[in-house]
């Protein structure tokens, strides 16, 4: 009788168990939710944002004696040209959002509260992942890169591993690249006004660059399903602006052969042997919009982009999935901040992206983009052992514990695998001060070095190499790292064994 009150009292406690994961798992999906409609909404309020900035330039003139106005004669004719640029960049953010498919339903009601880590919501699920690969082996104009949410295309062939994916964090790299002429606060604004020249249509319909409507807007783009977000938010949106220079224009040439030409030729000379029937396997994490993942493609190699921040997920796979020509879009990057400015031209000079073609820039098969946080989508039994190389490039100052990077890139590493690092020591959550004290492990250069040493790396290479990041190259401040170059090589363990003291 006591075995079946047991087995009675177990049913219950599962059925409790079950319960629970269940409330878990939708409080989860609500969170999810939410902040991936706030990362939209940033987005869709950038033109609301830009338009009170030219509004506070014009306040500012109008306080202005008549005599200094006479001197400035040509401003309100600069706030018209910056008013045109607003709608020209917020045509190619809409165009990118209608592209976006949402791994979750966003029109369904939510009523998670605000909180502090909103932005940080990691998802427990498969939905994120996204497979970018040649849709055929032509090089036409009409050829595409598709989308898969399996769960090889993020966690590798074979994985158990779900993609993780905590939603967009500010940092320092994304804020502070040009200096502190753009004013960050909490003004909130509406979201809910897009500039007349955007769009001037039917709110079901978006008009194409050659004035056709196209396909109907999506339902989760509704005003009444968007949040109110803080300035904060927004300024990321400018700063993915400033990054699609870096990864997709001429213009961002200089700045990728400072970073990205070492890198390449790096992995082009370590593996001068590889095969094209067996391609080595190349990780790249902290991808950002996807050049470097890609151009590592085209030398070969299986390269896999891992990305954090789905505010940079959202665009790359724009550029890589829906672009359908070279210098297709047209943006102007550099007119949020007045300051340091040579010219008001150079300040409201036009980009043209992407300066390639991705789907006919030759990539490699098995090409993929990872959306996910680095440390919960690699540390996996599955990725032990499976990367012939990693490379980080601006990377690994973003973790909170940069020892747990180094061991998980060593774990992942084959025997004899290599480790390219490029980057500063700018570590993200250094002066992140909160009620939650998160934690930031802030080592030197040579103490990084020296844990590398511990988890079985060697040097094969090391050097300085000056760099910008997304620096604007017209300006008069030009923000400048002396970046750490090198390669490590992995030892096998029994090196390793023999090694250690």
């Amino acid at each position: 009788m006591s075995s079946v009150r047991a087995a009675e009292r177990e049913m219950h406690r599962g059925e409790h168990e079950d319960d629970e994961r269940r409330r878990q798992r939708k409080l989860e999906e609500a969170l999810e939710v939410k902040s991936l409609r706030r990362i939209i909404s940033a987005y869709l309020n950038y033109p609301e944002a830009a338009e009170e900035d030219v509004r506070r330039y014009e306040r500012s003139f109008k306080m202005l004696p008549p005599s200094h106005k006479a001197l400035l004669s040509h401003y309100p004719l600069k706030f018209q040209r910056l008013r045109r640029c607003i709608s020209v960049n917020s045509y190619f953010i809409f165009s990118m959002l209608q592209a976006f498919e949402p791994p979750l339903d966003l029109s369904q009601d939510t009523d998670v509260r605000d909180g502090p880590h909103l932005e940080r919501v990691s998802y427990n699920h498969d939905v994120s992942g996204v497979k970018i690969v040649r849709s055929s082996q032509s090089n036409s104009t009409s050829e595409r890169m598709h989308i898969s949410n399996s769960d090889q295309a993020c966690c590798g062939e074979g994985s158990s591993a779900v993609c993780s994916s905590p939603i967009g964090v500010t940092t320092k790299k994304e804020v502070n690249n040009e200096g502190h002429c753009d004013s960050i606060t909490e003004r909130h604004t509406s979201g809910r006004e897009y500039n007349r020249e955007m769009h001037n249509c039917d709110r079901n319909d978006a008009i194409d660059s050659n004035g056709d409507v196209s396909s109907p807007t999506r339902t989760w783009l509704d005003p009444s399903l968007q949040l109110h977000v803080p300035l904060v938010d927004v300024d990321k949106v400018r700063c993915i602006v400033r990054n699609i220079v870096r990864d997709w224009a001429a213009e961002g040439q200089k700045e990728r052969d400072q970073c990205y030409k070492p890198i390449l030729e790096e992995l082009d000379s370590l593996f001068a042997d590889r095969s094209k029937e067996s391609p080595p396997a190349c990780l790249v994490p902290g991808a950002g919009l996807g050049r470097l993942a890609l151009e590592i493609s085209c030398l070969g190699f299986i390269s896999q982009g891992n990305e954090f921040s789905y505010y940079m997920m959202i665009c790359s796979s724009f550029i890589l999935n829906h672009s359908r020509t070279a210098g297709e879009w047209t943006i102007y990057p550099w007119i949020h901040s007045n300051c340091n400015s040579l010219s008001d031209s150079d300040q409201l000079r036009p980009v043209s992206v992407p300066d390639i073609h991705p789907a006919s820039a030759g990539i490699t098969e098995g090409f993929s983009m990872c959306g996910g946080d680095f440390v919960e989508v690699y540390n996996d039994p599955n990725q032990v052992g499976v990367w012939d190389a990693v490379v980080t490039c601006f990377f690994i100052d973003t973790a909170h514990n940069i020892v747990e990077y180094i061991e998980i890139i060593s774990r992942i590493l084959k025997d004899g695998g290599v480790w390219i690092n490029m980057g500063p020591l700018l570590y993200h959550f250094a002066e992140m001060y909160g009620q939650d004290d998160e934690m930031s492990i802030e080592l030197s250069l040579e103490d990084v070095k020296r844990v590398a040493l511990h988890y079985g790396f060697h040097f094969e290479k090391e050097k300085t190499i000056e760099t910008t990041y997304t620096t604007n190259p017209k300006s008069m401040m030009q923000n400048r790292y002396n970046a750490a170059f090198w390669t490590m090589r992995k030892r096998s363990a029994i090196a390793t064994e023999q090694a250690t003291p």
